[in-house]
């Protein structure tokens, strides 16, 4: 970890998924604020050309982590490696994740075995490891980056769907469990947001992604990083996602699944 003078008075965020999109600007918040950083994500040249980046222009520690977080094992190589420098995390950002596009018939398992393990094993193992000393030491903060696709169900897009539903689901709970403890848990459900997400999913021709104006990366990563720090459970950045996720629960379960599969649909 490459260390300025004196940082023994700044707390720590590793941040998943930090090479690009949210991930990269929720980066650049926290370093803006004097936090050191530990920054993951499978893309090693972004995150070095991100590491010089920021050290030329915040006096903070921050080290790389290049980790494929599809590998079973990656959560606790992470935690193991950090132990031995010595490194506390007290904001804990599981950002990381992606999405697969098609009938789930039609779609590969493996990729979507990976996504599972991403999306909801590795960001339920992470915090596992991370919220013990984080409870012990009396505080500390976990972001859990889900998506306003938590609140139905998503044909075309099962899958992923599903995925973040858990992520709410065992966001809620936690946050829950943790009152008094000093620790707080908040997720973070985005619309759609202006990144490369749209092209690797293969729904960039999508009624969805064609018809909605998008949120861009940085203002969704203000939004979530300024509901963390006031310890919000659940932050939906943007007025029509908020009233989005509040009206399916008025509307007909299968009446919402028929809606986001038009949505969904490339013509």
């Amino acid at each position: 970890m490459n260390k300025p003078h004196d940082q023994s008075y700044k707390k720590t965020a590793l941040i998943t998924g930090a090479a690009s999109g949210i991930g990269y600007e929720l980066a650049r918040i926290f370093a803006h604020d004097n936090y050191n950083l530990v920054l993951v994500d499978r893309n090693q040249l972004k995150l070095t050309e991100i590491a010089t980046e920021f050290q030329e222009k915040f006096n903070i520690s921050l080290k790389i982590i290049s980790k494929d977080l599809s590998r079973s094992t990656s959560p606790e190589e992470i935690f193991t490696e950090l132990q031995q420098e010595s490194i506390n995390v007290d904001v804990l950002v599981n950002n990381v994740g992606f999405g697969t596009y098609g009938l789930f018939n039609e779609t590969s398992l493996n990729d979507e075995l990976e996504m599972l393990q991403v999306n909801l094993v590795c960001l339920t193992h992470l915090t596992k490891l991370f919220l013990k000393s984080m409870v012990k030491q009396g505080e500390g903060k976990i972001l859990n980056v889900a998506s306003s696709a938590a609140f139905q169900p998503g044909p075309l897009m099962a899958v992923y769907f599903a995925t973040k539903a858990y992520v709410l689901s065992f966001s809620e709970a936690l946050a829950n469990e943790l009152e008094g403890t000093g620790v707080s848990v908040t997720v973070m459900c985005p619309g759609t947001t202006e990144s490369a997400f749209h092209e690797r999913t293969g729904m960039a021709d999508s009624k969805l992604i064609k018809k909605k104006n998008m949120m861009d990366a940085q203002t969704v990563a203000e939004i979530g990083y300024r509901g963390l720090m006031k310890g919000k459970t659940i932050v939906i950045p943007g007025l029509e996602n908020k009233i989005l996720a509040k009206m399916v629960r008025f509307i007909p379960r299968n009446i919402v699944t028929k809606i986001v599969r038009k949505m969904q649909e490339n013509n």
